[in-house]
């Protein structure tokens, strides 16, 4: 079983994983059994960090009960003995927000303790494919990159995606192109890897989607090697759960110009 850590000091006992999956999940309780199986089953040495972000459709109250109770496929869990808001084993822990605060907060809450060699973000959905995992990392395991995309739009049409969301994606990701010098399909990805060591060098302050543009124009201005991978993708509607809106994708563009001209 885990040791005791906090938000801010990480566990440093035991062998580093290769990578640390960081799962922030708000209201999933539809998917979230199966997403934490899949990456389970992926076949690399890691560990896996949830942030529950103040979820009322049951998803936290699954969490609880797994942290406490026992397994999801081979894994087990327990509540710590200082009565904080985590609770893991030596491969699977939880983070509890009090409220919901978006997605880059409950992010920035999950980067804090991870101890892999690599940190991967893997949405608590079904959009992507934790088998996918080794494409992600190849790269930077390779030595060539520092920061990985996987893009739903690399080399091949929307596939299923709404021509809505499809023109908005290109929209932002053309506009953080320009303000970056990057060459990317797809900024807004969910699937973000970094070396570790790089990604906890960069201070990050959005809370919610904007996170995405944020963490993109930092890692243009550190000078961070950027690779893309093509990812699949089974596109989810709003009334599957999809959370994310026109007022993010204004707030992402506004996060664009501003992170790429300051830090």
């Amino acid at each position: 079983m885990g040791s005791t850590t906090s938000p801010q000091n990480p566990s440093t006992s035991g062998p580093v994983p290769t990578l640390t999956v960081v799962i922030p999940a708000y209201n999933e309780i539809s998917t979230i059994a199966d997403v934490l199986e899949r990456v389970q089953n992926v076949p690399i040495i890691k560990e896996i960090i949830v942030i529950d972000d103040g979820s009322t459709d049951g998803t936290r109250e699954f969490l609880k009960n797994l942290a406490i109770a026992g397994p999801v496929a081979n894994f087990r869990a327990h509540t710590n003995s200082t009565g904080s808001d985590e609770s893991y084993s030596n491969e699977l822990r939880f983070i509890f927000q009090e409220k919901n605060r978006g997605k880059g907060a409950a992010l920035r809450r999950g980067f804090q303790q991870a101890r892999g060699e690599i940190v991967i973000i893997q949405d608590a959905d079904l959009e992507l494919d934790p088998r996918e995992y080794p494409r992600l990392i190849g790269p930077i395991q390779q030595g060539v990159a520092d920061v990985v995309y996987g893009s739903r739009f690399l080399g091949k049409h929307r596939e299923g995606v709404p021509v809505s969301r499809y023109l908005a994606n290109k929209g932002l990701t053309l506009a953080s192109n320009l303000c970056t010098g990057l060459n990317l399909t797809d900024v807004w990805t969910g699937y973000k890897t970094f070396r570790r060591d790089i990604l906890q060098q960069i201070h990050l302050r959005e809370d919610r989607f904007a996170f995405e543009a944020e963490i993109t124009a930092k890692i243009a201005r550190s000078g961070c090697r950027v690779h893309e991978v093509p990812v699949s993708y089974a596109c989810r509607g709003y009334a599957e759960g999809k959370k994310i809106s026109w007022k993010d994708s204004i707030r992402g563009i506004w996060s664009t110009f501003r992170y790429s001209a300051f830090s």
